[in-house]
């Protein structure tokens, strides 16, 4: 019988207090793993590629709290409670007056008042708007803040609020804006991009569930934003869909790059200077065209 040397063997993996690490298949069978233990690392067998997924189980804990995200639905929540009961509604299911005289909605007429181009993400049309947003937003955002923190997953989310009013100033400049789809959007954006790039490292037997949920939700979101778009005689001003996609392609590029670059170092990846710089001139091109070129007067 040859003999074994130990030294030959793989060696343990240890972190930096010395203890030795577990992949993710011995940290989610060890019955001994708490809640939270296990909560991440079900988080980095949906978030990350497998070789990520050590690195950051290393490294996960739950304080603090995906903070960012938490308050972002905080605030709407509170926005829409405010505006449903200051002024009487016949119901809640669609709110009038009160969102369209608010100062945070955007509005083509009063675009000058620059603030309205991000603000416009508190206000909600009605309880199945702001429902449909904050689920979303909790179920996809307080796990991509857990795996790529705060500032990350306010950098994507905030793009793809801004892309979202500046795309709907362009392609749809006479219809007001309300909503959070933008930032939704730019999260499920980032996130589909990283699942299909990283299709078999990423859960290959519920990939295509991952892929056909998104598809799914954002059909169902776009196909009933263009009903009430075109097809209710809904009151008061036009609300654009636009936002949708403008958010989607702000997803799809700079989160895109936020979520797939996990402990790496942005500055140094091509691809973030390509669609930072993307970015940056479809910034410059809409303020252009909403100071000199847009019809709305």
């Amino acid at each position: 019988m040859a003999d074994i040397d130990i030294e030959e063997g793989d060696p343990l993996q240890v972190d930096g207090a010395g203890r030795q690490l577990r992949n993710v298949r011995e940290e989610e069978d060890d019955p001994e793993a708490g809640c939270c233990e296990r909560f991440h690392n079900h988080v980095s067998r949906w978030m990350l590629p497998e070789h990520a997924r050590d690195k950051y189980l290393e490294r996960a804990n739950c304080c603090p709290p995906p903070i960012f995200i938490i308050l972002i639905s905080i605030g709407e929540l509170a926005v829409f409670i405010y505006y449903a009961v200051w002024k009487p509604q016949k119901q809640w299911i669609t709110l009038d007056d009160a969102i369209w005289k608010s100062p945070l909605t955007y509005k083509p007429t009063l675009r000058e008042e620059a603030w309205r181009f991000i603000s416009y993400m508190f206000v909600h049309a009605g309880v199945q708007h702001i429902l449909g947003n904050l689920i979303i937003q909790l179920l996809l955002g307080i796990p991509l803040e857990l795996v790529h923190k705060g500032f990350e997953v306010g950098m994507v989310y905030m793009s793809g609020v801004l892309a979202g009013s500046l795309a709907s100033s362009i392609f749809d400049p006479y219809s007001a804006l309300v909503g959070a789809s933008g930032g939704v959007y730019a999260l499920m954006g980032g996130y589909f991009m990283n699942a299909v790039v990283n299709f078999r490292e990423m859960l290959p037997l519920l990939g295509v569930f991952r892929i056909v949920a998104i598809l799914a939700i954002v059909g169902t979101d776009v196909g009933f934003a263009l009903y009430r778009r075109f097809l209710t005689d809904a009151h008061g001003l036009p609300v654009s869909f636009v936002a949708h996609i403008g958010g989607g392609v702000a997803g799809m590029t700079v989160g895109y790059v936020f979520f797939s670059a996990y402990n790496t170092k942005l500055l140094k990846d091509p691809r973030f200077w390509l669609c930072i710089g993307g970015y940056i001139l479809f910034l410059l091109f809409a303020v252009i065209f909403n100071v000199f070129l847009s019809p709305v007067s």
